[in-house]
C-alpha cells in the first residue's frame, strides 16, 4: 500500500505544479495506483470543501492562484509603456494579483480594453506577481465617445461634441446605462454597426450630467482626452499617511526670508526665491539668488503607489474652474506647498551673479525653510511702484528691492543671450461662483511676472549644469531649431508685409526678434508674432542634450515645479543622487526608462495643452452665445481650404468664416503661401489683414465659433456683401485685382511657391 501524502502535502504540490493538477497528475507525483486512488480522491474533495481547492474541469487549482491559462483584459500602458492586465479568472480573496504583459516580436499590437488568452508564470517581483505571454486576442480594445444622449424609440443616440464632427453612435436599449435625454455621457465601443443607417453602436459606461452647466465645460475636455481625475484609493492613502519633513540631514534656512510670488488665485506653492548684494569684494555689484522648491522627492519615492500615478498622469492639468493635480491635495496642497510660516522640506539653489547678470556659480542644498509671506504679482508690483500695503510694507527694503535689483541684472544678461521675445498676450477667463463666465481679458505682463521666470530659469540652468558636471543623469527640457521649410515660410510672410528676416545665415533667435521688433512698430505684430510662432518646433523632454533654441541656452533641465510636473521630480531625485542626499534618489529603473519616462510625458503635457485649449474654446463660445448677431472686429489668424479663421480683438476667439459664405466665385487655396486667391477677381485672402465680422454661431457644446465677413481690409477698404463685391474706398478702385499691393502679393506668392518646389525637387535628387 502507498503512503497516502497529507492535506498540506498535495497543497504544497498543487502550488508548486500549477500545470499539473489533474487527479492523475497528481497521484503520479506520489506514487499511489490501485485503491488507494479512492483514498487521494477523498482527500482531494475534502480540500475542496474547505475551500483550499476548487475543481476547474478536471483539474484542481488553488482558489488564491490564477489558473496557468488565463482570460486577461489589458489595462491602459503605465508611464512606462508596459502593459498591465486584469485576471478575469481570479476568485480569491484579498489583493487581485497583478499581471505584467511580457510581448514577443511577433505578437500584435496590444491596446485597453483588449481581451486576451494567455499563459501565466509565477513571478516575485516589486510590482507584479504574474508575467503573461499571449497565445490569442479574443476581444478588440472598445473606443470610448464622449458625446450628447438623445433618446429613440431603440435606445438613443450619442451626438459628437467635437468641432467638426457628425459621427453618431447607437445605443440599443439595454445599453443605455439609465441615461436621460440631453445628458453629457461616456461610451465606449459595444459592437459593429447594424441596421439601415449603418451607425457603429455603444454602450454608456459613464453619465456625467448636464452638458450646459458651466462647469461641464472643462469635463468635457476631461474625459475626452482621457486625463484622469480620480485617484485610486492606495494613492490617496498613501499620501494621507505622510508627515512633515523635519531637519533631519538639512540644511537649517528657516531663518532666511525666501518669500513665494504667485497669482492672486494659486493652488499651490512650489517655489520660493531671495537676494541680497554678494559680500565678496571680487564681485563687487553682484548678487546671491537663492531659489527654494519643495522637495516632492522626499514624499514621492520610486516605485510607491504616488510615483506611479504621478509619472502616468505626467503633469497637473490647470483649467479656468478646477485643477487636475498630478498629486493628491494632501501633497500638492499642504506637505509640498510653502505656505507662509510653516516649515517646509525644498531643494533649494545659491548662485552668485555679477553686476551684468551673468552666473558665477551654484550650490546646492537640501533643506528646511520657513516662508515669512506668501504673496501675489499685483502687490509686490504695486510695493516696488510706491503703494505698499500692509503685507508688504516691511518687506519692501531688506526683500523685495534687493530681488528687483537682482532682476535688473538678469535682465542685462537676458538682453545679450537674446532668447525669443515673442509678445502673445495670455487671456483670463474669469468665473463667477457657479462658473459662468462673467469676462475675457488679457492678463497684466507686470515686472513681478517677469522676475520670477529670470529666476526661474537661471535655476533651471544651474541644475542641468549642476548634474551634467557630476555625470548624473536627468531629462532635459529640449527645444530644437526651427525646420528651414517653416523659416521660409515665415520669410515670406514677413516681405508680404513689407518686412524683413535675415537670410543666408544660421538663423538664431536675435534674428527672429528683430523681426518681431520691426513688427511691433507697424500693425502687422500680432501677424508676425503669431507666424513666428507656428514656425517653431514643439518643446519636449529628453534624456539627451540638444539644447533650448527658444531660449537660447545650451543646457536646461525643468527644475522649479515637481509638484505638477514628473520631469521636474525626476531632476531633484538626480540631484539627490549626485550630492548623496539619501536613498530617494534615481532609482535603476528611473535612469534605465528615461526614453520612454521622457516620451510618455511629453505626451501627457501635449494632452494637456489640448484639453486647455479646447476647454478656452468652450468658455469662450458660451460667453459669446449671449451676443449673436454682433460685430467684432479681429485679423484673419488662419486659413483653410474651407475657409479663413479670425481672430477678435476683445476676447481673442477664433471663429471660421466658411469659404461657401465668401461670394460666388471660386476661391483657390494655396497652401505654401497660405492665401486664399478669387478665381474671378484675382483678389487675395491672407493672414494678418483686418477683419470686421458678425457673430452668427456660438455652440458651447462644441467651442464652434462662426462669423460672416462683413469687410475685409486689404489696404482697399474693400468689403463683401451678399456674394457680390461692392465698390472700394481709397486706393485701387478700378478692376479687381489690378492694384499694386495685388500684383506684388500675387507675383511673391507664385515666386514662393516655385523657390519651395525646386527646393523640394533638388533634395528628394
Amino acid at each position: 500500500m502507498s503512503k497516502l501524502p497529507t492535506k498540506a502535502e498535495v497543497l504544497d504540490w498543487i502550488s508548486a505544479n500549477p500545470t499539473l493538477t489533474s487527479k492523475r497528475d497528481i497521484a503520479k507525483a506520489f506514487g499511489i495506483k490501485g485503491a488507494d486512488r479512492i483514498d487521494l480522491k477523498r482527500i482531494l474533495r475534502e480540500l475542496e470543501d474547505e475551500g483550499h481547492l476548487e475543481k476547474r474541469k478536471k483539474t484542481y487549482r488553488d482558489p488564491d492562484r490564477l489558473p496557468p491559462v488565463s482570460v486577461l483584459q489589458v489595462k491602459a500602458p503605465d508611464a512606462n509603456g508596459d502593459l498591465f492586465a486584469q485576471p478575469l479568472e481570479w476568485h480569491g480573496e484579498g489583493v487581485e494579483p497583478t499581471v505584467l504583459l511580457i510581448p514577443r516580436a511577433s505578437d500584435p499590437a496590444l491596446g485597453e480594453g483588449d481581451r486576451i488568452l494567455a499563459r501565466l508564470q509565477v513571478v516575485h517581483e516589486a510590482d507584479h506577481n504574474y508575467e503573461a505571454r499571449l497565445i490569442r486576442r479574443i476581444g478588440a480594445s472598445p473606443r470610448r465617445v464622449v458625446g450628447i444622449f438623445r433618446k429613440t424609440a431603440e435606445g438613443g443616440r450619442i451626438m459628437p461634441i467635437d468641432k467638426g464632427s457628425d459621427k453618431e453612435w447607437m445605443v440599443d436599449t439595454e445599453a443605455t446605462g439609465g441615461a436621460q435625454e440631453g445628458e453629457l455621457v461616456e461610451a465606449e465601443q459595444a459592437g459593429p454597426p447594424r441596421g439601415r443607417l449603418g451607425l457603429p453602436r455603444a454602450r454608456i459606461v459613464e453619465r456625467l450630467g448636464d452638458p450646459t452647466a458651466p462647469r461641464a465645460v472643462s469635463l468635457i475636455a476631461i474625459h475626452q482626452h482621457g486625463i484622469p481625475d480620480d485617484f485610486p484609493p492606495e494613492v490617496l492613502a498613501e499620501a494621507d499617511s505622510m508627515k512633515p519633513a523635519g531637519l533631519s540631514r538639512r540644511t537649517d534656512l528657516r531663518d532666511m526670508p525666501l518669500i513665494t510670488i504667485d497669482p492672486i488665485d494659486a493652488r499651490d506653492r512650489d517655489d520660493a526665491i531671495f537676494a541680497e548684494p554678494d559680500d565678496d569684494p571680487q564681485n563687487e555689484g553682484g548678487h546671491v539668488l537663492w531659489v527654494a522648491i519643495a522637495d516632492v522627492a522626499h514624499y514621492v519615492t520610486p516605485g510607491s503607489a504616488l510615483d506611479r500615478e504621478a509619472k502616468s498622469r505626467g503633469n497637473s492639468s490647470y483649467f479656468p474652474d478646477r485643477v487636475v493635480p498630478m498629486l493628491p491635495d494632501r501633497l500638492s496642497g499642504d506637505l509640498c506647498s510653502l505656505h507662509e510660516g510653516v516649515p517646509r522640506a525644498c531643494i533649494a539653489v545659491r548662485m552668485r551673479i555679477d553686476a551684468q547678470g551673468n552666473k558665477l556659480g551654484q550650490r546646492f542644498y537640501r533643506g528646511l525653510m520657513r516662508s515669512p509671506a506668501s504673496l501675489n504679482y499685483a502687490e509686490v508690483q504695486a510695493a516696488i511702484d510706491g503703494t505698499p500695503n500692509d503685507k508688504t510694507g516691511p518687506l519692501l527694503a531688506p526683500v523685495l528691492k534687493p530681488l528687483y535689483a537682482a532682476y535688473d541684472a538678469l535682465k542685462s544678461a537676458r538682453e545679450r543671450r537674446q532668447p525669443l521675445d515673442l509678445d502673445l498676450p495670455e487671456r483670463k477667463i474669469k468665473l463667477d461662483e457657479d462658473g459662468k463666465v462673467t469676462s475675457v481679458d488679457f492678463a497684466d505682463r507686470l515686472d513681478a511676472h517677469k522676475l520670477i521666470e529670470e529666476f526661474m530659469v537661471l535655476a533651471n540652468v544651474a541644475a542641468a549644469e549642476t548634474l551634467i558636471a557630476k555625470d548624473t543623469p536627468l531629462l532635459f527640457r529640449v527645444h530644437e531649431e526651427p525646420p528651414q521649410e517653416k523659416l521660409e515660410s515665415l520669410r515670406d510672410t514677413a516681405e508680404s508685409a513689407g518686412l524683413t528676416l535675415a537670410k543666408g545665415q544660421v538663423l538664431k533667435t536675435h534674428h527672429l526678434n528683430q523681426l518681431l521688433h520691426q513688427a511691433a512698430k507697424t500693425g502687422e505684430a500680432e501677424l508676425i508674432n503669431l507666424a513666428t510662432l507656428r514656425s517653431m518646433t514643439q518643446a519636449y523632454y529628453s534624456p539627451k542634450n540638444f539644447g533650448h533654441f527658444g531660449l537660447a541656452l545650451q543646457n536646461y533641465g525643468h527644475f522649479t515645479s515637481p509638484i505638477r510636473r514628473y520631469s521636474d521630480l525626476i531632476v531633484h531625485r538626480a540631484l539627490v543622487t549626485a550630492h548623496k542626499w539619501g536613498d530617494d534618489g534615481l532609482s535603476v529603473q528611473d535612469i534605465e526608462r528615461l526614453e520612454t519616462t521622457a516620451q510618455h510625458i511629453s505626451d501627457t503635457e501635449r494632452r494637456s495643452m489640448m484639453a486647455e485649449r479646447d476647454t478656452t474654446d468652450r468658455y469662450l463660445a458660451a460667453f459669446l452665445s449671449e451676443r449673436l448677431g454682433a460685430e467684432f472686429t479681429g485679423r484673419v489668424s488662419g486659413i483653410a481650404k474651407f475657409g479663413l479663421f479670425v481672430k477678435l480683438d476683445e476676447t481673442g476667439a477664433d471663429g471660421l468664416v466658411p469659404i461657401s459664405t465668401l461670394g460666388n466665385e471660386y476661391f483657390h487655396f494655396d497652401r505654401d503661401a497660405g492665401t486664399l486667391m478669387g478665381g474671378s477677381t484675382g483678389r487675395i485672402i491672407g493672414l494678418g489683414m483686418r477683419a470686421r465680422v458678425k457673430l452668427v454661431e456660438a455652440a458651447p457644446v462644441t467651442g464652434g465659433i462662426a462669423f460672416e465677413l462683413l469687410e475685409l481690409d486689404d489696404d482697399e477698404y474693400q468689403s463683401v456683401q451678399g456674394g457680390r463685391q461692392a465698390r472700394g474706398r481709397g486706393r485701387g478702385r478700378g478692376k479687381p485685382g489690378t492694384s499694386p499691393r495685388r500684383k506684388l502679393a500675387k507675383a511673391k506668392a507664385k515666386d514662393a511657391k516655385t523657390k519651395r518646389k525646386v527646393s523640394r525637387k533638388r533634395r528628394e535628387t
